[in-house]
């Protein structure tokens, strides 16, 4: 490959997290012989790429709903308890159904009602935001605390056991060989790349990251743009606890969605957004889950004791972050090339 060639590959903004990516699963080969292996069985695919294809799949799509936040000049730390409301809702709704009896209300109904909640929560954090002028980060702290209360409220304290066969497709069936939450998270992506590069949507959203007032000069409806931003960030929460409940087959308030927003906003550095906003990439945030997903399944292949797989986590991120900073590697490049200091004359 002619060098020119390849030093405008890696100027793409893809071009990190898809090497770190190749890297990681590289890693996981060596160690792993039976890593890449697929299996045709019952029907479906089985093996370690479709395990970590399936187990990504809800940071996929929280990551897809936090990227829009981002790229707003906002942040959404929510979202995790999102996911334990739409959890915890979806179960009550459902109620004790044994095989599809007993059910309180049907499939459809739980799940656009568990939807409609974190539409709600969506919209909330975004009238916080656009239309009071409230700080991002203080807004979802509220829901942040709030919503984990109101998930334990919901599931009264306990773990919220699900009978209902159908529910389980939406996070463990599967369609065609694959994982069903995989074709969600590529519906989803889908959907959101289409509206922000078929239409004007992506060049509001990059404005109005860039540079709000001037946004608003312009025309740009910004505040309602920063509102439906949350909501969708909402609604994507609600279906990643549907997947994770599903997959699951229970509901726990407390546990639910744990930390998932730090490991959200991660996959949408990891894929190339700026937390400054403007600039962002769905297909790269949805990589960088990808990334994280496939670092878990290497540090618990690797026997990598329980206690200290956090941190081992996070400096394999801080060096992955670093890499991909034009800033340091431009850093590294001048110090390669600086001449060694001459000798002092005596």
């Amino acid at each position: 490959m002619p060098p020119s060639l390849l030093s405008r590959l890696m100027q793409h903004r893809l071009a990190w997290p898809l090497l770190t990516l190749a890297l990681l699963l590289a890693v996981n080969a060596g160690f792993n012989p039976g890593f890449l292996h697929l299996e045709w069985r019952d029907g479906h695919l089985y093996g370690s790429l479709v395990d970590i294809l399936n187990r990504a799949a809800p940071l996929v799509v929280v990551s897809l709903g936090m990227t829009l936040v981002i790229a707003t000049r906002g942040i959404d730390i929510s979202v995790g308890a999102v996911v334990a409301i739409c959890a915890a809702v979806a179960a009550w709704l459902i109620g004790g159904a044994v095989d599809g009896q007993n059910a309180r209300f049907g499939l459809p109904l739980a799940v656009a009602g568990a939807l409609g909640v974190a539409l709600l929560c969506g919209l909330w954090n975004g009238l916080l935001v656009g239309a009071i002028g409230m700080q991002p980060i203080i807004a979802t702290l509220i829901l942040m605390v709030a919503g984990r209360g109101l998930a334990q409220l919901i599931t009264d304290g306990q773990i919220l056991t699900i009978y209902y066969k159908p529910f389980f497709f939406i996070g463990g069936g599967y369609l065609l060989g694959l994982p069903f939450s995989v074709y969600v998270a590529a519906a989803v992506l889908a959907l959101l790349g289409l509206a922000c590069t078929r239409t004007a949507l992506g060049l509001f959203i990059q404005a109005v990251g860039i540079n709000p007032t001037a946004a608003r000069v312009a025309g740009v409806k910004a505040r309602r743009l920063i509102v439906g931003c949350y909501a969708v960030c909402g609604v994507c929460a609600g279906i990643a606890g549907l997947l994770i409940s599903s997959n699951v087959k229970s509901a726990d308030g407390n546990n639910a969605g744990q930390l998932m927003e730090l490991d959200a906003i991660l996959a949408v550095t990891l894929g190339g957004t700026l937390l400054t906003g403007g600039r962002f990439s769905l297909v790269g945030s949805a990589i960088g889950a990808l990334i994280i997903q496939t670092l878990t399944y290497a540090i618990y292949s690797l026997g990598v004791p329980p206690e200290i797989n956090l941190v081992v986590k996070a400096a394999v991120v801080f060096v992955v972050m670093l890499l991909q900073s034009a800033e340091f590697r431009a850093m590294l490049r001048t110090l390669a090339v600086r001449p060694a200091p001459r000798e002092q004359l005596r």
